[in-house]
């Protein structure tokens, strides 16, 4: 058994996890930490073999989130909880809050949308697919300024709605079902879904897109992952754009690896931004100065004059001590999974095969997880039957709704999408939760 059970030392300096209290006990443990004190550790991943290739062999082409898979391949998050990693570095939102110049406030925007990738580069597990109807609250609105919601709002595709408040002057909501192609070597992940970005005190509407993310090496070999494609962030209000291009890894290339290239540019189209970095490790802007050009006509600046106006939009924080033994988790990875009171009962925290495998027991988690999903087939089993019966004695049947998220027309993109309806931080105040369902 793990050592200790993801609570900080006691005064004396031994782990308060020893080997003769029950885990119960220890859970418990857990639960008394404070809301104040995030915790620092959990669990070391066990070392479990599992031959990957006689569960892979049969998904070649296949939707992957259509196959049963163990939890040996998973870790001890939920994509509910991965989507709210997104706002590790919230602060570029507030820096862009506060910013006068639109252009400048879109430089700090591309930047966030870079950063949310800086947690993926060893994170080669794979998160729990949500159960419909889980949820994931995170409230940061003492320490950081922000509080988030996300809802599982669609089971076949995958879909999460999410919405985060910010008292910085922000609000960022995406709707994300997540596609994947199982190629052989290599396996695709498509995020589809756009993601909003509005500023409060200027109505600066941003909207972008994620980028295919390849985990590389699935047979045999080191699992490596890389972003590729390109991101066009428009500001609906003034018509200012970014493009950001993902390079892909190529073995031949001798460029730096995971480089990312970007243009800021005004509604003519004239660039006046410059971004330069990695995804995985900063972002670097500099304006673009217009010098006049042999032939009259305008040549970009070039070197030095550019080295003179070079800002540090972003840099990734370092992971924490020991991170390649705990899924190389973040330190804000590292707290979601913290019991907190008062959460719903939909809330991943609260997700048995979840809490298991982050406790080391696995087998019992594979056991719970077959339990949760046979559950979640006869829920959809049940709702299919009765729209059938409604359907033939012509009564008016109400199809699977989200509890938080209302699916309605998006008025800046024209999409169908999930938009938080409220209500959610309510019920939580007076501890209502008697329209949530029976999950777990």
């Amino acid at each position: 058994m793990p050592e200790n059970l993801g609570h900080k030392r006691t005064g004396s300096n031994i782990s308060g996890a020893s080997s003769d209290i029950s885990l119960d006990e220890q859970y418990k443990h857990q639960l008394e930490e404070t809301k104040k004190e995030k915790r620092t550790r959990i669990p070391y991943k066990p070392n479990y073999s599992l031959n990957l290739w006689s569960i892979m062999k049969n998904c070649i082409g296949k939707e992957l989130s259509k196959i049963p898979m163990p939890v040996n391949f998973n870790e001890p998050l939920s994509m509910l909880q991965r989507l709210t990693e997104d706002l590790e570095y919230h602060e570029l939102l507030d820096r862009a809050a506060k910013c006068e110049n639109s252009l400048e406030q879109l430089c700090y925007v591309a930047a966030f949308t870079v950063s949310s990738y800086s947690t993926t580069v060893f994170r080669t597990s794979k998160p729990f697919n949500p159960l419909l109807g889980e949820t994931f609250e995170l409230d940061r609105l003492e320490e950081n300024g922000y509080r988030s919601l996300c809802e599982q709002v669609s089971h076949h595709p995958p879909a999460a709605a999410h919405h985060a408040e910010s008292k910085n002057g922000w609000t960022l909501r995406q709707e994300i079902k997540i596609t994947s192609k199982f190629r052989g070597k290599y396996l695709s992940i498509m995020p589809l879904g756009t993601i909003h970005c509005i500023f409060h005190a200027t109505g600066h509407h941003y909207t972008w897109k994620k980028v295919t993310t390849t985990v590389h090496n699935i047979i045999v070999g080191k699992l490596w992952i890389d972003q590729s494609g390109e991101i066009d962030i428009v500001n609906h209000k003034t018509g200012d754009k970014c493009n950001l291009k993902f390079v892909p890894y190529s073995y031949f290339s001798r460029d730096v690896a995971r480089k990312v290239t970007g243009e800021v540019t005004d509604p003519s189209g004239k660039v006046h931004f410059a971004l330069l970095g990695t995804w995985d490790e900063k972002m670097e802007c500099f304006k673009v100065q217009p010098v006049i050009g042999e032939n009259g006509g305008d040549a970009r600046q070039r070197g030095h004059e550019a080295e003179e106006s070079r800002v540090m939009l972003w840099k990734r924080n370092p992971l924490p001590k020991n991170a390649e033994n705990m899924y190389y988790f973040s330190e804000l990875a590292l707290t979601l999974n913290a019991w907190e009171s008062g959460t719903a009962p939909t809330d991943s925290r609260l997700r048995p095969d979840q809490r298991l495998m982050e406790n080391g027991r696995w087998d019992e988690a594979n056991a719970e997880k077959q339990r949760l999903e046979e559950k979640q087939r006869l829920s959809r089993k049940k709702r299919e039957a009765e729209a059938m019966k409604a359907t033939e004695d012509g009564t008016p049947y109400d199809p699977y709704k989200a509890l938080w998220f209302e699916r309605k027309k998006d008025p800046v993109t024209k999409e169908l999408t999930h938009i938080y309806r409220g209500e959610y931080w309510e019920c939580k105040e007076k501890q209502d939760w008697s329209s949530c369902p029976d999950i777990f």
